[in-house]
């Protein structure tokens, strides 16, 4: 049997997790593999530690975690800030791998049961890791909650009583047939029988994205489904395989087998089969399709051109979305931001600027309740995380850029009014040595200038009319940038050889090593609301967007010669934003 180190990584905000760590035979082939162990909700890492004998792979190294709230690790029992934390604990524990052990993205499998199955299941959506294989068993994609309309109850009693704790009701023998891992699952006191509703909730919320979504996850994806669970649905596993986006995927139907996949009595046939398929795929050099084409065949094409196409005139599709038309034209009477989304477009610099701000205006008390509401839609708060996170990562970059006694230069070359990059700078010392704003409205450039002098950054900000789709002209840029910016400009067109034309240009102008902040937005649950009632600021067309996988987005930018190196997902993974540096 292979011993346990026992470990810790550190969080991105400050949290230490412990992990299990079982060291490769000193024999081992470079580069380092390893294999990443996801237990079940309410258990922790030596719950599913027998795995790695039974692999029998000694030349690879094994992790697994405790999860936030489980086990050895801290937090209230069964909790998490949300779901989304815990998805963002598995690409930071990726990151730590890389940087303690020198184990790549690449060289990474992932086997992950239940509640964990659907955490790194979402993860790969989110954040398009590199990994070699995924092994998922009986993913928690949709629990069984026997009680009539359990969720919405739940949710109900949420808004009057914050975040409170359920227990669970599933008994150890509804687990396994294996008499031992029962009687261990009765007596283990880390074991937590309670789970927050705020995960609760989560789980189920990233589960159906996630599985409405599954061709974005293009990793090759092995499915264990345990043939007589008592804990979760089937229907959404076979709907997630049949929708998985790689060609490399496999499906297997245990017969018997309860909830405990892996921890079953009669497991060897399951182990064999996930050993099998791990191997042969780290046997095999990674074979990724090419997303380049993705607008003009593919899912997310398909999608834009239902959403441009229009209705059949008075059916019930089309009076429902007239209706809403003439309602929003209503509402833009009394609420200043719908009324700003009509004259400048709801994509506008000016729309967006007006976002950020978040400070409900309105012709009367009724104007700001619906200005307010309009602020508050999911969209428009994934956008103000959006800008959280393009805040983050320039500093970030900055940062590096200094630790590495270079000039920071930067050019945003679609900015808006430029906001998010001007308040990036509050608390940075010393300040960059230029900043160039660009951006195709007249308008945009008027009150960009506005706000430099706000800001009082005239003496190394400026702001000009530039097109961001002309390649000779970003490359022609001076001063030549060591990091640009690219954010919330790309998801508004769907054209690839555009986007390509646009990174290409960034490229040429870019110094080998500065970095690029791109911004991307793989998936939305309100697509059809702002194709069909919001307009965009082209001449006041339907606004249709074209979602980019995250996969594709960031083939788009490697093609261009960038390497990604970090990333951020807002909680309901509609934004993305991720930093990737010049390569030579």
């Amino acid at each position: 049997m292979r011993e346990a180190r026992h470990q810790t990584f550190t969080t991105h905000d400050g949290v230490e997790l412990f992990y299990r760590y079982w060291p490769a035979s000193p024999a081992r082939n470079e580069p380092r593999k390893g294999i990443l162990l996801f237990h079940r909700g309410h258990e922790h890492s030596q719950r599913i530690a027998h795995v790695v004998d039974e692999l029998n792979l000694p030349d690879m190294d094994f992790f697994a975690w405790d999860a936030r709230g489980h086990g050895l690790s801290p937090g209230a029992r069964g909790d998490s800030p949300d779901f989304a934390t815990s998805v963002r604990d598995v690409q930071t524990f990726c990151e730590h791998l890389a940087t303690t052990y020198g184990i790549e993205e690449e060289n990474l499998a992932v086997i992950a049961q239940s509640v964990g199955a659907v955490i790194v299941a979402t993860w790969a959506h989110d954040y398009a890791p590199r990994i070699r294989a995924l092994v998922l068993a009986s993913p928690a994609f949709k629990v069984k909650l026997y009680a009539p309309f359990a969720r919405q109850g739940l949710a109900l009693m949420r808004t009057f009583r914050g975040n409170f704790f359920v227990n669970s009701y599933v008994k150890a023998r509804f687990l396994s047939h294996d008499p031992e891992r029962v009687a261990s699952y009765d007596n283990d006191p880390l074991i937590t029988k309670a789970i927050s509703v705020n995960v609760l909730l989560g789980l189920y919320e990233a589960a159906e994205r996630v599985v409405a979504d599954a061709q974005a996850i293009q990793i090759p994806t092995q499915l264990l489904i345990s043939g007589a669970d008592f804990v979760v649905h089937r229907k959404p596993q076979e709907q997630f395989f049949e929708r998985l986006g790689t060609l490399q995927k496999e499906k297997h139907i245990l017969p018997g087998f309860f909830h405990d996949t892996l921890g079953e009595r009669d497991r060897g046939p399951a182990i064999a089969s996930a050993r099998r398929f791990i191997l042969e795929n780290f046997e095999r050099a990674p074979d990724r399709p090419s997303l380049l084409a993705a607008d003009r065949l593919g899912l997310t094409c398909a999608e834009s051109e239902r959403l441009a196409t229009p209705l059949p005139r008075n059916s019930l599709r089309d009076l429902y979305w007239r209706i809403t038309r003439a309602s929003l034209r209503l509402g833009s009477r009394l609420s200043s931001g719908i009324k700003l989304g009509f004259d400048t477009g709801f994509d506008s610099g000016s729309t967006l600027d007006y976002v950020y701000r978040s400070r409900p205006t309105g012709t009367s008390g009724i104007g700001r309740m619906i200005d307010r509401n309009y602020l508050n839609s999911i969209g428009w708060r994934g956008i103000r995380q959006r800008k959280v996170h393009v805040e983050q990562l320039l500093r970030m970059a900055m940062a590096r850029l200094r630790d590495q006694g270079r000039e920071v230069r930067i050019v945003d070359i679609a900015a808006g009014h430029g906001r998010y990059i001007l308040e990036a700078l509050q608390g940075v010392d010393p300040l960059p040595e230029s900043i160039l704003l660009r951006d195709y409205s007249d308008i945009n450039v008027r009150d960009g200038n506005a706000l430099i002098r706000e800001k009082q950054l005239e003496g190394i900000a400026r702001f000009v009319k530039g097109d961001a789709f002309d390649r000779a002209d970003l490359a022609a840029l001076q001063p030549r940038p060591t990091l640009a910016v690219v954010s919330g400009l790309y998801e508004l067109f769907a054209n690839n050889q555009m986007v390509s034309r646009s990174l290409a240009g960034l490229a040429d102008a870019v110094e080998p090593g500065g970095y690029l902040v791109y911004t991307g937005q793989p998936w939305h649950p309100q697509l059809e609301l702002i194709a069909r009632a919001l307009t965009s600021h082209r001449e006041g067309q339907a606004w249709v967007m074209r979602r980019r996988t995250q996969v594709e987005m960031d083939q788009l930018v490697e093609a261009a010669g960038f390497r990604k190196v970090g990333m951020r997902v807002d909680r309901w993974g509609i934004f993305s934003v991720s930093v990737a540096q010049r390569v030579s």
